[in-house]
């Protein structure tokens, strides 16, 4: 028996041609059809549900011997056939790529034969009605029905922005056969109903960090009847498989020079390495970063500002908000504008403080804290002050330090210096709206050239959907876990020592700035 197919098309899908059965060759009609996938796919066994070999003689013969197969690696070795179709079958075989973020989660359909993307759609995480960070989450979990109620949230919330994405791109549910998922651990765990109340208990140990691959029905997810779904692993409870998922899109692990990758969400994420190694650490420099810092503090949106600048002579703000909407909040992109600004106009000092002399009827004390006055109320959305307190600026300080500090001891723990690196990836919406001139000049990011900071965009979602359009992807997926040291920070005595030293504006060691100017009146008190 021979038998024929796209060896060279690195898809899911695959074109067959089976010789059909005769006097002379009576291999049974799944064991034809399993040597041309083994063939196709470079795996040694199919597996076959009993659903279609029920179906199989039938259908082969109906279109001749011939069909469109989608399979996917459950292993190396091992092929699962998730769908036949028809040769001439033109409808759209689809994938689905999941950003399972805390705080938004995003949908990606694919075209599997193509490779293509046909559609996005983003919504803010239904879970936020219980808790709006994961420790609140965690918590809840806890409570009678707690953990069940959090994963019907976000089952129920895909499910529905899945049926208005497929709606946008004239497909169906049920023609979606395979999905990839990558979210933090804890995110993992509230998705597939497994309690994560371990994780923030000593000694901070997850159920699971290698979920593996599932069935849509088993996970509550109404796609096509045999599709399967692959959940990135995680390496411990603070580092998940949305960074693992960044990783592979970043290609770190097939890198020749040492690079690093940054993401900032609920903590600051780290990676450093290259094709022989990599080491990672997680630490609390986000929320500050986020939107959480101050009450006018928010993600980003119409009305939010994202860009700030201060004329260091005549001290005019010059502010941008999202849709140049008027002004109703502050994102982390903002934050880091405001604060570079400030220091180079001489607002505030070196340790973050306001100087009222130089603030003018901008500062205010109410309730018998500093503050300084952003937008006016007549000029804002909110009709109140848009300002940031003195303790707002503090937590800014606290959190850009731990963030440098981050990278330093990183960095540091493998001999490497933070100025010798060539590339600087950001990832998330951090990275995609991060001015790297601002957050060098507070001393959050090392002081490269602006050429070295990239942005990857969403990282977790095009790592997912690389599972899906670029099929070797998948088997390097655990490579990269198993591959990674971590460096744990907490008990990390070297991190507190720098850490001091971080928290003053951009450094109380000028000379790793040496691209940050004094600011006017500097007298470096």
């Amino acid at each position: 028996m021979t038998s024929g197919s796209l060896p060279e098309d690195p898809r899911w899908v695959k074109s067959i041609r089976l010789i059909p059965p005769s006097l002379g060759d009576n291999t049974a009609d799944a064991d034809r059809l399993v040597t041309a996938l083994n063939r196709a796919m470079g795996t040694t066994r199919i597996q076959i549900s009993l659903e279609q070999f029920r179906e199989l003689p039938d259908m082969l013969r109906r279109w001749q011997y011939q069909a469109k197969a989608v399979v996917f690696k459950s292993d190396p070795q091992t092929g699962i056939l998730v769908h036949l179709a028809p040769p001439d079958d033109t409808t759209c075989l689809c994938g689905l790529a999941v950003d399972l973020g805390s705080t938004r989660v995003v949908l990606r359909l694919v075209d599997l034969a193509a490779g293509t993307t046909l559609g996005e759609r983003v919504f803010d995480n239904p879970q936020i009605a219980v808790g709006p960070d994961i420790l609140a989450r965690i918590h809840y979990a806890d409570t009678p029905s707690g953990l069940s109620r959090l994963r019907q949230l976000i089952i129920d919330g895909i499910q529905t922005e899945l049926a208005r994405l497929c709606q946008d791109c004239g497909v169906f549910p049920d023609r979606i056969h395979l999905a990839a998922i990558s979210g933090n651990t804890a995110m993992t765990h509230l998705f597939l109903g497994i309690t994560p109340r371990w994780m923030i208990r000593e000694p901070y140990i997850p159920a699971t960090n290698q979920p593996g691959l599932f069935t849509a029905a088993e996970l509550g997810l109404t796609l096509s009847a045999n599709a399967r779904v692959f959940i990135f692993p995680n390496v411990g409870s603070y580092f998940g498989g949305d960074l693992i998922s960044g990783m592979l899109y970043a290609d770190l692990d097939q890198r020749e020079e040492t690079a690093m990758i940054v993401d900032v969400g609920t903590n600051a994420e780290v990676v450093l390495g290259n094709r022989d190694w990599m080491i990672a650490c997680a630490g609390a420099a986000g929320p500050a970063l986020e939107g959480g810092m101050s009450r006018m503090g928010t993600t980003a949106g119409p009305g939010v500002i994202d860009r700030v600048a201060i004329d260091p002579k005549t001290l005019t703000f010059d502010i941008h908000t999202i849709a140049d909407a008027p002004p109703r909040g502050i994102c982390g992109s903002g934050v880091i504008d405001l604060a570079a600004a400030l220091f180079l106009s001489g607002m505030v000092d070196i340790r973050g403080k306001l100087r009222p002399e130089r603030c003018g009827n901008r500062f205010q004390v109410q309730n018998g804290l500093a503050h300084l006055i952003i937008v006016p109320a007549e000029s804002s959305a909110t009709g109140k002050d848009l300002s940031i307190s003195q303790a707002d600026l503090d937590s800014l300080i606290r959190s850009k330090a731990a963030m440098y500090t981050i990278l330093e001891t990183l960095a540091a723990s493998v001999g490497i210096q933070l100025e010798n690196l060539s590339t600087f990836f950001v990832a998330g919406t951090f990275g995609a709206y991060i001015d790297p001139r601002s957050a060098i000049t507070i001393g959050m990011i090392p002081d490269l050239a602006l050429s070295c900071y990239q942005s990857l965009g969403n990282s977790s979602l095009g790592g997912a959907a690389r599972i899906l359009t670029d099929p070797p992807c998948l088997d390097r997926v655990n490579p990269i876990r198993d591959s990674i040291t971590y460096l744990e920070l907490n008990v990390n005595q070297d991190f507190m020592n720098r850490f001091s030293a971080a928290k003053f504006l951009p450094h109380t060691d000028r000379s790793r700035f040496p691209s940050v100017p004094l600011p006017p009146d500097h007298t470096g008190n």
